[in-house]
Parts: structure tokens; sequence; C-alpha cells
């Protein structure tokens, strides 16, 4: 693995282990966290067999350290973005929002470089990824909501951060398919990559 990725992810690492310091809701912070105990280690071992890029890594490190922020405070009570939130005049916090379109827009590269080789058609690579954004997306307020009424429903409110607005999950998921679509309107890049080596 290049040197630049191993700092790029002890860089997360740093980041990480600073948001889990007192975060406000210690039970929803692990709950938020425990699909970082599992994709993290996968994540590292899928790139020192099949090195991705070094922007791929550095956009999946945007986001998490985003996402980590996000469980220090929860979604719902991210302080920082109240600043945002009164400026704009906005009836919520839509840090939750921002960051679901975050997951479209940033993660679309290294899904796409995880998903596509042997695929020739830059078509059908673009149509996975967006398709495996959405798919992972959806799944994942589904699992969401799982947890929340599993393991701590009194803390459901503070997870699943849907701040009295019952169409939250789906305003989600729209907001992701929208930060992969921007990725697909520059699929020229995408057709680069999919012909070169990383």
């Amino acid at each position: 693995m290049p040197k630049s990725h191993k700092l790029v992810y002890a860089i997360y690492v740093l980041v990480w282990i600073i948001m889990a310091i007192n975060p406000k809701y210690p039970n929803d912070w692990l709950l938020e966290n425990v699909l970082v105990f599992l994709v993290f280690p996968f994540i590292v071992w899928m790139d020192q067999k099949h090195h991705y890029s070094l922007i791929s890594i550095i956009l999946l490190l945007v986001f998490a350290s985003l996402h980590s922020l996000g469980t220090h405070y929860t979604y719902a009570e991210m302080e920082h973005f109240d600043v945002i939130t009164q400026f704009f005049g906005f009836e919520r916090n839509h840090f939750d929002r921002l960051v679901h379109f975050l997951f479209g827009l940033l993660l679309f590269r290294i899904l796409f470089e995880m998903i596509t080789p042997g695929l020739n058609s830059i078509k059908t690579a673009l149509l996975f990824t967006f398709t495996m954004i959405v798919s992972i997306s959806t799944l994942y307020e589904i699992l969401e909501w799982l947890a929340a009424i599993t393991f701590n429903p009194e803390l459901g409110i503070a997870f699943l951060g849907t701040q009295g607005d019952v169409w939250d999950a789906q305003k989600d998921t729209i907001a992701a398919m929208i930060g992969a679509l921007i990725n697909i309107a520059f699929y020229k890049s995408y057709k680069k990559l999919l012909t070169h080596d990383r």
C-alpha cells in the first residue's frame, strides 16, 4: 500500500479518536459507529488488494470525517451547522441531509473503482455504481431504523435524526442520488478511469 494511502488512513484514525472523546450521546455514538468498525478494515484490506486511487481515498476520508463529526454531536444536533441553519432560515438542521448528499457525491468514485474491474462499457459501469449508491443509501435507512428500535428505542429520535420530518429517510436517499448523478455528469473522467490503470 502506498505511503500516501497510509497517511490518509492515519489522519482519519486521528479524526475518529478526537470525535470519540466525550460524544454528546455515548450510546448513540456507539450505534452510529458500528458500520465504521466493520467497513474501515474492509476498505483497508480491499485497498491493499486492488490499489485504489489516492483521490478516491481522500474523498472517502472527507466523508468519513464528516460522519465522525455527526456521530459526536448527533446529526440532528450538529451545533457547528447552526450558523448555516440560521442564515438560510431553515426549520431544521440539515447537516444529515448534507452528509447523505456527500455520500453519493464523494463515495461514487471508490465504489466505481471497486465494482467495475473487467467492465468495458462506461454506461454499464456508471449505472452499476449509481445503483449501488441508491441501494446502499436505502439499505442504510432501513438498518438505521432497525438498530434504533432494537437496541435503544429511547435514542431513536437522536439516532435517526428525523427532526419531525416523516419523509426524512426518503429525502436522505434522494440527496444521495443527486450526489451520485453529479458524478455521472462528469462521465468522461470515469471513462478514462475505466480504460487506464489507476
